[in-house]
């Protein structure tokens, strides 16, 4: 098997990335996030400012991978898991979620981003080059737009953090575990943690 050449007007019609002016006067909106070319990569407004998510490791996708699946066989019809989708904040802030899961009814299948009403659980999964911003900044960002629960999962070794937002708009650990989560909010959920684990 030989590469191809890859034609010059290809390379020219790739994303270039967000424009500096634009993004100094934070001026993108959710319209520019969905009107980006297919191989761009993802991205988060924060505050009409793109932010480019770095790509996740294998690890990482297969433990989404896993709780998806551990998601559409566990929990109840009214709802429904989504990886690779994001969460529409407001018209120039969205977060682009791990795994979500969705309430069944209000799920558009064309659609690229749910609105906050639309989530019953957002999830992230930690990386060593998103650290901060997982353990820091996005607890800060969900809580903020009202999402009633939020995981954080931990890896090497693999560790679900459980929260659940209270009076206040903070959210309170609800449990955590590297063996079985069980809680029973939003549903009774017993979940091996080597169900997740790649």
């Amino acid at each position: 098997m030989t590469a191809q050449p890859i034609e010059a007007d290809a390379v020219a019609d790739r994303w270039p990335g967000p424009d500096l002016r634009r993004q100094r006067l934070a001026t993108y909106t959710i319209e520019d996030v969905v009107a980006l070319p297919d191989d761009a990569p993802r991205v988060e407004l924060r505050d009409g400012v793109m932010i480019v998510v770095p790509s996740p490791t294998i690890g990482h996708q297969e433990i989404g991978t896993m709780l998806w699946l551990w998601f559409r066989n566990n929990s109840p019809r009214e709802f429904r898991p989504s990886v690779a989708t994001g969460l529409a904040v407001s018209i120039n802030h969205t977060l682009e979620p791990d795994v979500l899961l969705v309430r069944s009814e209000t799920i558009n299948p064309s659609s690229h981003f749910s609105t906050v009403e639309q989530i019953v659980i957002a999830v992230e999964i930690v990386s060593p080059g998103t650290k901060r911003r997982d353990l820091l900044e996005k607890p800060a960002d969900y809580a903020g737009a009202r999402v009633p629960y939020f995981w954080r999962i931990e890896q090497d070794p693999v560790h679900l953090f459980a929260y659940e937002l209270v009076v206040g708009g903070t959210y309170k650990l609800l449990a955590d575990s590297a063996t079985e989560l069980v809680i029973d909010r939003p549903f009774e959920i017993r979940l091996p943690i080597g169900d997740i684990t790649p």
